[in-house]
């Protein structure tokens, strides 16, 4: 009788494999497409490796299962632990860089506003970087984040009590210590005196829509508040499929004993493991 945890580990690497071709083909198409932007670009290559990955992965598991290969079961494990730990450091990562900081609420606004300074030190050097906030300014630029803002036609008192994403808060207006005066949602027009020169957001902010406040530090904690939200999620799910890896690698160290014990057995031999 074939043993239950080597069907088991075949199955669950066959349906890894199944769910790595279309990863894999979704980073091939956009290789492969005309027109893709600066943003697509940077998604592609991302996919095509982990598509790859788990595909090699995948077979490496089913193969090393299935066809009781204990040289490939035994890499298939050692690539699961490996990757076992690299999951545990990022959630514990995540949740020490995403802990501090938070968007602050403004007297009769319904947005909150976001200043760089609250976030951790180790967010704050990723987007101050010159090249990493160049690639994060043209996304936030192609993806028109502001567009629906300008197309809103709001009244001031709308605006206000609008429920602003941190992006379109931090992006698309000038703080509000800058007191401008409103014209539209990205459109406003300085005060007659510059009483509020110490925020440098004030002089950053421009009318010219395809920079508005794109290279204000609002705009950049903006932008970490939106992926810490993103990381703590991920973070989560993490939690989910470590349980899940852990289970799984549990049962693969099963089917590897179950080889092993087959490999040192008599030849015809037939055990009853699990």
């Amino acid at each position: 009788m074939f043993r239950l945890s080597n069907n088991l580990i075949g199955v669950l690497n066959f349906v890894t494999f199944l769910l790595s071709l279309p990863i894999l083909g979704g980073g091939i198409w956009l290789a492969t497409r005309g027109g893709v932007t600066d943003c697509e670009k940077f998604l592609q290559t991302p996919l095509i490796l982990i598509g790859v990955f788990f595909m090699l992965v995948s077979l490496a598991g089913l193969v090393g299962a299935c066809c009781r290969n204990t040289l490939l079961l035994s890499i298939y494990l050692s690539v699961m632990f490996i990757l076992i730990v690299v999951l545990t450091v990022f959630t514990v990562f995540a949740f020490v860089v995403t802990n501090k900081g938070a968007g602050e609420v403004t007297s009769n606004r319904g947005y909150k506003e976001y200043r760089l300074g609250d976030y951790s030190h180790w967010l704050q050097k990723r987007v101050e970087n010159s090249k990493n906030w160049a690639r994060i300014r043209a996304c936030l630029s192609e993806a028109k984040v502001c567009q629906s803002l300008r197309e809103s036609n709001q009244t001031f008192d709308q605006f206000i009590s609008d429920n602003l994403s941190p992006i379109e808060s931090g992006c698309c207006k000038p703080p509000s210590e800058c007191n401008f005066d409103y014209q539209n949602a990205t459109l406003w027009t300085a005060p007659a005196t510059d009483a509020n020169s110490s925020n440098p957001d004030c002089s950053t902010w421009s009318n010219n829509q395809s920079i508005l406040c794109y290279d204000c530090r609002s705009c950049k904690a903006g932008v970490i508040a939106n992926a810490k939200d993103k990381w703590k999620k991920i973070a989560i799910l993490n939690i989910i499929i470590l349980i899940f890896l852990i289970i799984v690698y549990s049962v693969g160290c099963c089917a590897f004993r179950n080889n092993r014990r087959d490999n040192d057995g008599p030849v015809g031999w037939k055990g009853g493991y699990a």
